[in-house]
């Protein structure tokens, strides 16, 4: 009984051993079998770098502000009884835009005038009766003082007069007229807006490390959303004297010839300042570069010396850390790292690793424009 015990122990020992040689030499086997078939290669699409004229620009976003605007109001109230002026037209400095009822200042105005009238002609028969010392002086001095008395109040009923004559204070474009002949309006109600447009101001801020790139009549470019191809050509009128300590930016204000009146108070502007003289630097698409905590890198394709079954070369891909400069459009200038002629990897980096096989398709490619334009739908 003992011996046929140790007998099936034995047998299921060298069982279990079988099993476990088997498992091994399995997976030995597979592991062969992945190792000899590589890496599968990766589709990327891919360009040759080179150099690209290069001219350095600082841009920012600016607001249009008008050369002098304001909403007009008026100091008095009154019945409004005349508007000569309609909606969007331009007028001239001294136009009138809105007449209130003054009649009864008129009136008041011609009573003064009278009386001003009489002063002085009281005033210079008291002079002549001084002359013969017919009269004291004291006489004439007070016969003076109120001529000149009935006078300033001509000259502020006058004024009052004027006020109820509202007028242009500068040339420019009226906005919106909402008001109408008999309505009532009171001290400090809006009227309407008068901008003038041509010239016009852009106001933009610039990184205070770019104070040293900036001066007064320093040519700019501007384009806006509005009129994407459109440009605009202008210069800079006035730099702030200060830093904003909040943002740490530079204020800055320029002037822009706007014939045609069609950047408006208010847009947003695209500023673009040329800074120093032309580069020639290499020039990839934004999309081949990737960037991580150790800096930025792109992959390049190499010949890695190898043929596959057809016989054609095999490439593969190389990581290597560049710097990279300034942007515009979809492109990036890269200053070190990659040389003139090297084929750069420009899409479906994420999956590469050193090493890795490439299968090139460039039947598609990212877009690489510097100065790319919305497309239209």
């Amino acid at each position: 009984m003992e011996r046929r015990m140790v007998i099936m122990l034995i047998g299921v020992f060298l069982l279990l051993g079988l099993i476990f040689a088997f498992n091994q030499l399995k997976t030995f086997m597979i592991k062969q079998y992945i190792s000899g078939m590589g890496m599968p290669p990766q589709s990327v699409s891919t360009m040759v770098a080179k150099a690209d004229v290069w001219q350095p620009k600082l841009t920012s976003v600016g607001s249009v502000r008008a050369y002098r605007g304001v909403d007009l109001s008026t100091e008095i109230g009154g019945l409004v009884v005349n508007v000569p002026v309609q909606s969007g037209v331009d007028v001239k400095e001294g136009d009138l835009l809105v007449k209130l009822n003054d009649a009864s200042d008129l009136a008041q105005l011609n009573s003064l005038k009278a009386l001003a009238e009489l002063a002085k002609v009281i005033n210079e028969r008291d002079r002549q009766q001084l002359a013969i010392q017919a009269i004291s002086k004291n006489t004439y001095d007070t016969s003076k003082a109120d001529a000149k008395s009935k006078q300033a109040q001509v000259e502020a009923q006058t004024a009052l007069v004027a006020k109820k004559n509202i007028k242009a204070p500068f040339s420019g474009r009226v906005g919106i007229v909402t008001i109408n002949p008999g309505q009532y309006i009171n001290p400090g109600d809006k009227l309407m807006t008068l901008q003038t447009l041509d010239p016009i101001f852009i106001d933009f801020n610039l990184p205070q490390s770019d104070a040293a790139n900036i001066q007064v009549g320093q040519s700019i470019t501007v384009t806006t959303d509005a009129f994407k191809n459109a440009t605009f050509v202008g210069k800079i009128t006035a730099v702030s004297p200060k830093v904003d300590t909040n943002t740490r930016n530079l204020q800055i204000e320029a002037q822009i010839d706007n014939p045609d009146k069609k950047v408006l108070p208010g847009m947003f502007a695209n500023v673009n300042i040329d800074v120093g003289s032309q580069l020639s630097l290499i020039t990839v698409p934004q999309t081949a570069v990737t960037y991580n905590p150790y800096g930025a890198t792109v992959f390049i394709s190499k010949d890695s010396g190898k043929k596959d079954k057809e016989g054609k070369t095999i490439f593969e891909a190389q990581q290597v850390f560049v710097t990279t400069g300034q942007t515009r459009g979809d492109q990036v200038s890269i200053l070190k790292g990659l040389e003139e002629g090297v084929t750069v990897v420009t899409s479906g980096q994420l999956k590469l690793k050193n090493g890795s096989p490439l299968n090139i398709n460039n039947t598609v490619q990212p877009t690489n424009l510097p100065d790319p334009k919305p497309q239209e739908q």
